[in-house]
C-alpha cells in the first residue's frame, strides 16, 4: 500500500529525498510526510532542513511524531525508533 504525499527515507543520498519532496509539492500537494526509522532518522531531519532552507523557503514543519516499532530479528523481536515529519507549504 503506497500512501499519497509520503517520502520514505532510507540509505540513498539526501538530495534524492529532497527531490522527491519538492516533486510532491510541485505536483500540488499542500503537505508531505517524511518518514524514517532507525539510522535513517538523522537523514530525514537533513532532508527536512535542506528542503526548508534551500528549495522551499515557505515550507514549515507542521508536526513531528516519534515512536517505536517492533521488528522481527534473529533473537525474536527488537525495537526500532521511527519519526514522521509533516511539512506544510502555505
Amino acid at each position: 500500500m503506497i500512501e499519497d504525499n509520503v517520502v520514505y527515507v532510507g540509505n540513498k543520498p539526501v538530495m534524492n529525498y529532497v527531490l522527491a519532496v519538492v516533486t510532491q509539492f510541485n505536483a500540488g500537494a499542500k503537505e508531505v510526510t517524511i518518514k524514517a526509522r532507525g539510522r535513517a532518522i538523522s537523514r530525514a531531519v537533513d532532508v527536512t532542513e535542506v528542503t526548508k532552507h534551500r528549495f522551499l523557503t515557505g515550507a514549515t514543519v507542521k508536526d513531528i511524531k516519534i515512536g517505536t516499532e517492533k521488528m522481527p530479528s534473529a533473537g525474536g523481536e527488537t525495537n526500532i525508533s521511527i519519526i514522521e515529519i509533516v511539512l506544510n507549504l502555505d
